[in-house]
């Protein structure tokens, strides 16, 4: 049998092995899904594939969208941050008491996403120097965040910021139903799956989540790599609650609230695997899209908020769960066959 696959393509030898059923990758099962859900959504409510509702429910998707991105870059290196609702939480808490003290918002901005870099450079600096795992310092800074946030401004809700900045964070841009935010998302996103696919980069960051030690020796900077990447996740939370601040046109401490959860079960969804090295940003922003279509589509038909908290979590569990009952189903097909199990599609 060696000799019969030496030299062919991965491809044709796993259609030999397994049928084109191995082909099948997640992230356009994800796709997939999508189009139903929008081609069912037509047919559910009339309302929801009307432009306004649409341009709706990509505005709604903004800040979700852009955290996504360095997220998906933290996941595939087998991190995670769940720090950066809170982080924006204290971003708005702090837009808000700033401006209140009469500070203008062409300071308070720049002030801001440092306060994201010092956020996810303490995050970084206590996975990477002190080798705590990650999973354990965003739990602990997600609470310490969202406490700082409530002492910078209690309970208080601040408005009225300046329209123009508000504008930007609403309206559309010009002739399209595209808002602003998500128009910066699209724009970040071609930037970001440039790096993730198409450089060096992007190979070290999946090197590292297969196999740390193995990128480690082959000369990856593995800690500065991950400390960069938790620096820009906490700048892009801090930069999503400046955005989240002027769309709602409300400074809270309590803003984004469970945003954390929604962003990695879209990253989950998306087929980037939880255990690093797997996965593709197209994935990802299918499954951001998916989940923000399905809350849509609920929030149209007057499904409650724990209802739609509550697909989240199935579609959290369901992402998680499928590869791993696909890989043994694969490996047991592989030893009934002798064979050793191929790797599942990325």
């Amino acid at each position: 049998m060696a000799s019969e696959t030496a030299g062919r393509p991965a491809a044709e030898v796993a259609a030999t092995r397994g049928g084109l059923g191995r082909f099948v990758r997640w992230d356009v099962v994800v796709t997939a899904l999508l189009i139903a859900v929008f081609l069912g959504g037509t047919g559910v409510s009339p309302d929801f594939a009307n432009t306004d509702n649409l341009s709706f429910a990509l505005g709604d998707l903004g800040e979700i969208a852009l955290i996504a991105l360095p997220m998906t870059l933290l996941v595939v290196c087998a991190e995670v941050d769940l720090s950066v609702a809170s982080v924006l939480g204290l971003a708005s808490a702090l837009t808000g008491s700033l401006w209140n003290a009469g500070w203008p918002i062409e300071t308070i901005i720049p002030l801001i996403l440092v306060l994201g870099v010092v956020c996810g450079l303490l995050n970084g600096l206590l996975v990477t120097r002190l080798g705590l795992p990650s999973l354990a310092v965003t739990i602990g800074t997600l609470t310490l965040y969202r406490g700082l946030a409530y002492v910078v401004l209690g309970t208080e809700a601040v408005a009225q910021f300046p329209q123009q900045y508000t504008d930007l964070a609403t309206k559309n841009v010009p002739g399209t139903p595209v808002p602003y935010p998500v128009a910066l998302f699209v724009l970040l996103a071609v930037l970001t799956a440039v790096v993730l696919h198409a450089t060096g980069i992007g190979r070290s960051l999946f090197a590292i989540g297969a196999q740390e030690e193995a990128a480690f020796f082959a000369g990856i900077r593995v800690k500065r790599v991950k400390l960069v990447l938790f620096v820009v996740s906490g700048l892009t939370a801090a930069f999503a609650g400046i955005v989240f601040t002027l769309r709602y046109g409300s400074a809270r401490a309590d803003n984004g609230v469970g945003i954390e959860l929604t962003v990695i079960a879209a990253v989950l969804l998306g087929g980037v695997d939880f255990d690093g090295g797997k996965g593709t940003l197209g994935g990802v922003i299918a499954g951001v899209l998916l989940i923000g279509l399905l809350r849509n589509l609920l929030m149209l038909n007057d499904v409650a908020n724990e209802i739609q908290a509550m697909v989240t979590g199935l579609l959290l569990i369901v992402s998680v769960l499928t590869p791993r009952v696909a890989a043994v189903i694969r490996e047991s097909r592989a030893r009934r066959r002798g064979r050793p199990p191929l790797p599942a599609p990325s």
